[in-house]
């Protein structure tokens, strides 16, 4: 049996990893074979997804030969092994781990010197600073100085975690992903909470942007292995998640086509020489008018299937350039479309700018949208039950959490 070009490997069974496997699925009809600590509905009972359970396979000296073993696995059925990762973390254990792992996958991931300049965030705004991205005003809280905090900016403020990896294991009575904080005594009790628990790494105070979610960007961007930004698409998020575990995630976006900020952060990217996936998360202040930059999350986001879903599909830019070896000039993606992570009516019901709800209702009547779970081709029913039930949820989600910005 002759071999396959190539077999995409996805770290993770979430939501991020069917959307690259649907991608890949979209453009070549392959079967992605994902490997995790278990295994999430996303991705179980698929037709274009296979599942390999290894408990502890985030853990650092499992995670290199697991990978290994699972790619002597495969090597016979393929020419080249892609591999992908759905999380920071997994993202993170590639990166510290390519010297192992690149004689037996292809890598679509920055070299391991830029990864804690990128990752941190507090080092991730000095580079901002050096290179000319704009970013909040920003201040730095450590545990030995979290008592009795002066911020040189007034509240609101954004609360989040410089290191989002060590935070994600902490535990805590009302932890969230991030936090809009009101007032002095609000501040003080969160982290005095955060540092009782076991993170210990830096704080990230900023200030409040003001403006709803329709004030947020995201950028997804693909870079080949010589440096050079080969896709760039940028997204307008009208709605976010308001799950307090999964607040800054997206669940409406639509594309929009902004050259300024395709140029500026090509040139970031290209200056710093990055290399494979990545994806940035800003805001527009229109206080002075400048996009700033929250985060760069070293892979593609969780939302990022509305790269592939406007019809520039993440998975071709991907292998074109790892398996084809092929260098085409940029792409600035410039299209009409609609990426929904939650049902039409609970988007068109909380999104809080009205044109932005116009203008959805129109992408909907045209179908110029699409959401990453619902695919024609993947329609085993005991999945597409639990695609369904996950939806549905959401209107409960909101009902229970959701708390409006544009006062703020």
């Amino acid at each position: 049996m002759a071999k396959q070009d190539f077999i995409p490997v996805i770290l993770g069974t979430d939501i991020n990893a069917y959307g690259m496997a649907r991608s890949f699925h979209m453009e070549y009809g392959v079967t992605s074979r994902c490997i995790g600590k278990g295994r999430l509905f996303m991705t179980n009972f698929s037709d274009i997804t296979t599942i390999k359970v290894v408990e502890n396979l985030d853990e650092p000296d499992v995670f290199a030969d697991a990978l290994i073993a699972f790619a002597n696995e495969l090597k016979q059925e393929a020419e080249k092994l892609i591999l992908i990762a759905s999380s920071d973390s997994y993202a993170e254990l590639v990166i510290r781990n390519q010297d192992k792992l690149a004689a037996h996958y292809e890598l679509p991931f920055v070299a391991e010197k830029w990864i804690d300049e990128l990752l941190y965030k507090d080092r991730f705004y000095a580079l901002c600073e050096q290179y000319g991205l704009d970013f909040p005003a920003t201040y730095i809280v450590t545990k030995e100085n979290k008592d009795g905090v002066e911020l040189p900016f007034g509240f609101p403020v954004a609360l989040k975690p410089a290191d989002s990896i060590a935070y994600l294991e902490a535990s805590f009575e009302g932890k969230k992903k991030a936090y809009i904080i009101k007032e002095q005594a609000e501040l003080e009790r969160t982290l005095q909470a955060i540092y009782a628990s076991s993170y210990a790494g830096k704080m990230i105070v900023q200030d409040f942007i003001p403006g709803d979610d329709s004030h947020m960007r995201v950028l997804n961007a693909y870079s080949d292995q010589t440096g050079k930004v080969r896709l760039m698409c940028l997204g307008r998020p009208l709605l976010e998640d308001c799950t307090p575990s999964l607040v800054g995630n997206y669940v409406a976006i639509v594309n929009e086509y902004n050259e300024d900020i395709y140029k500026q952060y090509q040139q970031f990217l290209e200056a710093i020489g990055y290399t494979g996936l990545a994806n940035f998360d800003m805001k527009y202040d229109a206080r002075d008018g400048k996009y700033k930059i929250f985060e760069i999350n070293l892979r593609q986001g969780r939302s990022s299937f509305f790269t592939t879903g406007s019809g520039y599909n993440l998975a071709k830019f991907i292998v074109d350039n790892l398996v084809y070896g092929k260098h085409e000039a940029v792409v600035y993606a410039k299209t009409e479309h609609l990426w929904l992570g939650v049902p039409k009516e609970v988007a068109l019901s909380y999104t809080e700018d009205k044109e932005a709800v116009t203008y959805m209702k129109q992408l909907i009547k045209e179908k110029k949208y699409c959401m990453t779970l619902q695919y024609d081709a993947d329609k085993a029913i005991k999945r597409w039950w639990h695609v369904r039930k996950y939806y549905k949820s959401y209107e409960d989600r909101f009902k229970q959490f959701y708390e409006q910005k544009g006062n703020l």
